[in-house]
């Protein structure tokens, strides 16, 4: 049957038809809707773990059971995966086992814009690279069917134009292997020196296989030309990119293999053109492979390592002509990401700006706190990062530093990482203050559940991961919970903890706004008589507050009635 399907789901059709058992993965965009649209077939297990170290480890242990698994990430994932990725070259696998990872050119919803790429080289792992929904589903099947004949571990790379666009898919019957018992092998299994060091020439010997294999692989394919004075070399939505910008007008090879790629494919390739361009987005990964075999070729001195390319970048590139769209005659005025109307974190934003605090900053939907007009986030690094750097934040500084400073982290993130930093608080002695911002759910990525929330990927009752407790166990004698709602109650509570000399951690606990389970008391809405127009309630930035005619206007479509910013008003214009 033929339909339209977006890469992610694509891709968990492939994992269901190629026989899949096994998902465990990580939130975050652009590859969260692989694992939920992999959940919604019953014949699939499929969980949220802790963290990508976590997925990819029970991905190799379903896998090493004999069943053929997968997980998921983002690419800032992958390095939370590296450690057991780059052992798990050396392994290999028993039954299938894929890993997909989604990078994020343009930084849409990311703090870098690494190419993943560079992970299959250095890991020594084959890697896929999907154009469309149509290879999302192939080359999901096909990496089970490499992952078996060359027993390895195979990346499968999404991107977030390929993830989150649609194009026709064609589906077919779910196809179960026989099941691989699980074969005690010390020697392939136990990576300690001894076997480690026996193990290497395996994995040297089956990239040159797999190099051999793409010399001839139909995803490595060479589409014909018009025109034979350029020849261009791609992949994945760049691909997509040289098709429409000049169509069948130059000789492409597109590779759908992005590593190992071949040799003398591409010298054959380039033999037939006057000139040798590459097509890629971010490194020139493609164009380094390209001059290592000796060949003259062009790459990034005519496209940018920053950002997405697009058809117009391509023709612009390649000295074609541009084709201008329309343009509107006003400039639309910028809209920046805010936290939505009732988020429970603006209100302990307003208070830590209000008290002058240095504060470091995590990943997730809190990290808008950092934007005007709360502006009240110093650093955003990477997962954890906040309780970590706190601790040598405050061992570094002067004596007064632990009393101005806090972390901020989600209950999710502190999950993933931020746990192992609050023991190293405790274990080495600083008198820092962490604040976990507990909304109840994993917001960013779009809702997803974690082991604080109660339930798992389907939405069954589960193991209820319960913060206080933890915190207690780690060796925070002082854990307080706080009403973000209630600022002054807030306010208290963090001027109290900043002064005490030992570690500390207040809990801010308000579900998200948006969840559907949370009952809202209803818009409020502004007395314009008794409004002063003295602007305080702009202070917290809600989108549901804004300035008409000199007064303080509540926009009812947007307001939940969380009362922050009555609190600010000392006027009672506000009820």
């Amino acid at each position: 049957m033929k339909t339209l399907m977006l890469g992610n789901e694509a891709v968990a059709r492939g994992l269901y038809e190629a026989g899949c058992c096994f998902v465990s993965s990580y939130p975050g965009t652009p590859s969260t809707e692989i694992t939920e649209c992999a959940a919604r077939y019953e014949e699939l297990y499929a969980e949220w773990a802790p963290n990508e170290k976590v997925a990819i480890e029970a991905a190799l242990g379903a896998s090493l059971a004999g069943e053929r698994s997968f997980c998921a990430m983002k690419h800032v994932g992958l390095n939370v995966a590296a450690d057991p990725l780059f052992t798990i070259s050396y392994t290999g696998v028993n039954a299938g086992l894929l890993i997909g990872v989604a990078d994020d050119a343009g930084m849409h919803s990311s703090q870098n814009e690494q190419d993943s790429r560079h992970y299959a080289r250095a890991a020594k792992l084959p890697m896929l690279e999907p154009s469309d929904s149509a290879e999302a589903l192939a080359f999901t099947k096909l990496g089970y069917e490499l992952s078996e004949k060359f027993d390895t571990a195979v990346l499968i790379k999404m991107c977030t134009r390929v993830s989150h666009s649609q194009s026709v898919v064609e589906t077919g019957e779910r196809m179960v292997p026989e099941q691989k018992g699980y074969v005690k092998d010390p020697g392939k299994y136990i990576m300690m020196p001894a076997n480690a060091k026996k193990r290497h020439p395996v994995v040297e010997e089956r990239t040159r296989a797999l190099a051999a294999w793409a010399e001839t692989a139909a995803i490595n394919r060479t589409e014909p030309g018009q025109d034979r004075s350029l020849g261009i070399v791609t992949s994945s939505t760049c691909y997509q990119y040289v098709k429409e910008a000049f169509g069948d007008t130059y000789p492409v090879l597109k590779l759908g293999m992005i590593w190992p790629m071949p040799k003398e494919k591409i010298k054959d390739f380039a033999a037939s053109v006057q000139r040798l361009v590459v097509v890629e987005e971010l490194d020139g990964f493609i164009e380094a492979h390209i001059k290592s075999l000796g060949l003259a070729v062009s790459g990034k001195e005519l496209f940018s390592q920053i950002g997405e390319l697009s058809q117009n970048l391509v023709k612009e590139g390649l000295g074609g002509a541009v084709q201008a769209g329309p343009s509107l005659k006003e400039q639309v005025p910028a809209r920046p990401p805010v936290m939505c109307a009732g988020c429970p974190h603006r209100s302990l934003y307003y208070v830590l700006k209000k008290l002058k605090l240095t504060v470091l900053g995590d990943i997730g939907c809190y990290t808008l706190g950092a934007v005007a007009p709360l502006n009240a986030v110093d650093t955003t690094i990477c997962m954890g990062a906040s309780v970590s750097g706190l601790h040598g934040f405050v061992k570094a500084g002067d004596e007064g530093t632990a009393g101005r400073t806090v972390a901020v982290i989600g209950d999710s993130t502190f999950i993933h990482s931020g746990v192992t930093g609050l023991i190293n608080i405790a274990y080495n002695g600083s008198d820092a203050t962490v604040i976990i911002l507990d909304n109840s759910i994993t917001g960013m990525t779009g809702h997803q559940q974690n082991p604080t929330t109660g339930y798992n990927l389907k939405g069954d009752p589960c193991t209820k991961i319960d913060l206080e407790s933890l915190c207690r166990a780690v060796g925070i004698r002082r854990v307080r919970v706080v009403d973000p709602y209630d600022m002054e109650a807030c306010q208290a509570a963090v001027k109290e903890e900043l002064s005490v000399k030992e570690p500390s951690v207040i809990i801010s606990r308000r579900p998200c706004a948006l969840l559907k389970y949370v009952k809202h008391p209803g818009p409020i809405s502004c007395d314009q008589e008794k409004c002063k127009g003295c602007k305080a309630c702009m202070a917290i930035g809600c989108p549901a507050i804004s300035m008409a005619g000199g007064r303080a206007r509540i926009d009812d479509t947007l307001c939940v009635g969380c009362g922050v910013c009555q609190q600010l008003c000392k006027f009672g214009a506000l009820g």
